[in-house]
């Protein structure tokens, strides 16, 4: 059995603790240590965006970093946007739009669109294009989702 190192940090605004071998990546912390199943596993390489989180303020692809590399850090993940009686604007915006499909990209794409509006609350179209340059989705074109970002950083 390999040994797990204990891991403390702030999870969606909350102190959390866990334990995790040093070879987990934060994906495989996130879904089957502690059940948040909104960070999709897609290409398990960094390609493709779907489990796209924040990170200390910054995205990251989550299969790319390593649980026990959170310790003292702030994680954000799409389960800790909602308040417990009213979506995000971006989450709303993506529903208004139709900005989804089969939802295995949303998460990782509301994510990449929350991280570009903390730091850019008034982007334009080609910011918002080459923000989420990094997510893919098989299922739609992408002009609903760059829709809702806009849309959100309208409301």
């Amino acid at each position: 059995m390999a040994r797990k190192t204990h891991v403390q940090t702030q999870l969606n605004g909350e102190p959390v603790e866990f334990l995790c071998e040093a070879r987990q990546s934060l994906l495989e912390v996130l879904r089957d240590e502690l059940h948040l199943t909104g960070a999709k596993e897609g290409c398990n390489n960094g390609n493709c965006g779907a489990c796209s989180l924040i990170l200390d303020g910054r995205l990251v692809n989550s299969c790319l970093v390593l649980g026990v590399e959170t310790e003292g850090k702030t994680v954000e993940t799409v389960e800790g946007l909602a308040a417990p009686d009213k979506l995000h604007p971006i989450q709303e915006a993506f529903l208004e739009n139709a900005a989804l499909q089969c939802g295995i990209c949303t998460p990782g794409f509301i994510m990449s669109a929350k991280a570009l509006l903390d730091t850019n609350p008034n982007p334009t179209e080609h910011e918002v294009r080459y923000w989420l340059a990094g997510n893919l989705c098989r299922c739609t074109g992408y002009d609903k989702i760059v829709r809702a970002v806009l849309d959100a950083a309208s409301a």
